[in-house]
């Protein structure tokens, strides 16, 4: 069982920065694939980013160049670093993860899921 808290959302204009993170208790958070997701308003929750335990990282087309996950094994944490944000990158962004090291970008893959962190950006 792995249990998943973000924290890091927040209010920021349009070309700013955010950093989220996401702390993870429970075994083997080395051997899981992390992922973020976001999902906005009126909208179905979508993939953004994901890093495999070989910190093998595959982005959204929309987020390439702007975001960057990582994950710190030592601390059980992964992170979102959200560069140039702009107005349509308002969501809620949850954390997800999976035993393995997989290459999924479908929410139903994912076993675990935080309780999200808003982001908004203004224009």
């Amino acid at each position: 069982q792995v249990q998943l808290v973000e924290s890091g959302g927040g209010l920021v204009q349009a070309g700013g920065s955010l950093r989220l993170s996401c702390a993870a208790s429970g075994r083997a958070f080395s051997k899981h694939t992390m992922a973020w997701f976001r999902q906005a308003p009126g909208k179905e929750r979508e993939f953004v980013a994901r890093i495999r335990s070989g910190a093998i990282t595959y982005y959204e087309d929309s987020v390439k160049g702007r975001f960057t996950i990582s994950r710190d094994n030592a601390k059980n944490t992964v992170y979102l670093q959200m560069n140039s944000l702009k107005p349509e990158d308002t969501a809620v962004y949850y954390c997800a993860a999976v035993y393995g090291n997989v290459q999924y970008e479908v929410e139903r893959s994912y076993d675990y899921w935080g309780q999200g962190t808003q982001v908004t950006v203004s224009s």
